[in-house]
């Protein structure tokens, strides 16, 4: 699926058919969403004996005043106590003093829980969007639906289980009361200081999935083999930088690594560039240090989607939020400066294979009247001519932020199936229909833009 109506109808349609379980993950859900939170109430009335459970970020479902997500949840708490498990994660990265002193509105900044999963019995619906009215609109993401996988539904249930335990409870502070409360259950922690134990049990339960001992989980010999089919293979990446778990940074490194001798060895001396094309978009793209070193070292064609101005999620904000658009265009100045030194400027036009003389990157801006973007992601092809065989897909927004403040889950699918690779282009197809050349050498940063980034860049 490629629209956001598409995706909130796929989500709606499972919770009213799920069975045994229901389990989300999001950053927070929406004011708005009653329709959500009624489909949820009614498949709960009416089964008693299915479970739900739901993984949010703490700070932001907690926002002050009447609306947030955790007194929205506050009814089906009081109504399915032994059956709905909500928990509610936060950053360990604001601790002490500044914990304190820093307003809620900005928390935020020093790391999220960021994982997008929706799942319902055996079917998983995994997506960068978070459930709130925009994405189910006008904000383009990406909408990956695995229907009837038992394999990857219960790793991804065993993934925000895992969780829980380094996450607040969100429980009625009483009976009669119109409140909630927030319960921590390891008394042996503090809730500020759980950098060990999230390492921990995050390490530990990648390490039984791999080894096929998870309970539950069947044989991960092969960590892919979600899917059932031979020409299908789907691996789990959890990203937690501010506990030490870096999966997403080796796997990329891996990634380059094998399709960099890869092209080498198949290298015909043909002057026409014949190697491996890579698409990456982020809707808030300023890449890691690390990422972006890969691709200005790598030797691979790579197309690169970012959100103009006016499609990122901040523009015409009020107060220093407002700036952010323009943050993230010095970001792309700085990147475009780093490949134009680099030697790696796509200089040929982009669907003229034929003028193609060797590598180059090329950054384009995703822009369409009245909507956001927040596409994130990496697809992978053989030859430009191709279809993507490769595809990453999740959470991560491939940045500093990523990298080391938010926790992220993402997958990385390869298959040898025609009909998926044909999706997986047209996937790419549909963003670009809205991508035009980036104009960022055009745009002024102001100074204070500039101040603002030199202090936060990291959290953007």
């Amino acid at each position: 699926m490629q629209q956001p109506t598409e995706f909130y109808q796929c989500l709606l349609d499972m919770i009213r058919r799920a069975e045994r379980r229901i389990f989300l993950s999001s950053l927070y859900i929406g004011s708005e969403e009653t329709e959500l939170i009624d489909a949820l109430q009614t498949s709960l009335r009416a089964k008693p004996w299915l479970q739900a459970r739901l993984v949010l970020d703490l700070n932001r479902s907690t926002r002050p005043g009447s609306s947030s997500t955790a007194r929205l949840l506050l009814p089906l708490l009081k109504e399915f106590p032994e059956r709905l498990h909500v928990s509610l994660f936060r950053s360990p990265k604001l601790k002490g003093l500044m914990a304190k002193v820093v307003p809620p509105r900005f928390n935020e900044g020093w790391g999220t829980w960021h994982p997008k999963i929706y799942g319902a019995d055996d079917d998983v619906l995994l997506s960068g969007a978070n459930l709130n009215t925009s994405y189910f609109t006008d904000r383009q993401d990406r909408y990956l639906h695995f229907s009837g996988h038992a394999p990857l539904a219960q790793y991804c249930l065993g993934f925000l289980q895992t969780s829980s335990r380094f996450s607040y409870r969100l429980l009625p502070a009483g009976p009669s009361a119109d409140d909630y409360s927030l319960y921590w259950h390891d008394s042996r922690i503090h809730p500020h200081n759980i950098e060990k134990k999230a390492d921990l049990e995050l390490s530990t339960y990648q390490a039984m999935c791999r080894l096929g001992s998870t309970a539950g989980l069947g044989n991960f010999n092969k960590m892919g083999d979600f899917t059932g089919r031979r020409d299908v293979l789907i691996f789990p990446i959890i990203q937690a930088g501010q506990f030490g778990v870096r999966e997403e940074e080796r796997a990329l490194s891996m990634l380059f690594h094998h399709m960099s001798e890869h092209h080498n060895s198949d290298s015909s001396g043909n002057n026409q560039y014949d190697g491996p094309l890579m698409d990456l978009t982020s809707g808030y793209f300023g890449l890691y240090k690390d990422y972006r070193d890969l691709v200005l070292r790598s030797d691979l064609r790579t197309r690169i989607i970012a959100a103009s101005p006016k499609a990122n999620g901040f523009y015409g904000s009020k107060g220093v939020s407002g700036r952010i658009p323009e943050g993230y265009t010095l970001l792309e100045q700085r990147f475009m400066g780093a490949v134009r030194r680099a030697g790696r400027e796509w200089k040929h036009n982009d669907t003229d294979w034929a003028a193609l003389r060797g590598p180059g990157v090329q950054l384009s801006e995703w822009e369409r009247e009245g909507w956001t973007y927040h596409a994130k992601g990496i697809w992978l092809r053989p030859s430009p001519a191709a279809d993507p065989y490769m595809t990453l897909f999740g959470s991560t927004n491939l940045n500093s932020r990523s990298a080391n403040l938010d926790t992220e889950l993402s997958f990385m699918m390869v298959t040898s199936s025609p009909e998926l690779r044909r999706q997986l282009r047209g996937e790419v197809d549909a963003l670009r229909a809205h991508a035009h050349p980036w104009r960022g050498q055009d745009r002024r940063v102001t100074l204070g833009t500039k101040a603002l980034v030199a202090m936060v860049g990291g959290m953007l």
